[in-house]
């Protein structure tokens, strides 16, 4: 297994419709593209910031279920329509993790 931790950082004012589109239109599609999501969390001192993580069977399911996420017709309406005013997204983190310890929180 590896975990993938996402931050995304909203540009300024627009925290809110950014953490609203991924509660409401990424969570419930994330599955269907066999990404597995095990928590989101907003930062206590940053309203302009989401954190997140997911779970993959290897590095090849990852890129896979990213990539189907990206091309979901669906998705691509959503986003284009939330980001008629503008981008949401000011920055995006990556980091890809293998499991130190085995079997210790989201074992």
């Amino acid at each position: 297994m590896i975990y993938e931790l996402r931050t995304y950082e909203a540009h300024e004012g627009r925290g809110e419709p950014m953490r609203r589109r991924f509660k409401e239109h990424v969570v419930p599609r994330l599955p269907k593209h066999g990404i597995e999501l095990l928590g989101v969390f907003e930062p206590q001192d940053d309203e302009g910031r989401l954190v997140y993580v997911t779970r993959f069977a290897d590095e090849g399911a990852r890129q896979k279920g990213w990539a189907a996420f990206g091309a979901d017709p669906e998705w691509k309406a959503i986003k284009a329509e939330s980001e008629k005013d503008g981008p949401l997204l000011r920055n995006q983190t990556v980091v890809v993790m293998n499991p130190a310890v085995e079997g210790l929180l989201m074992g």
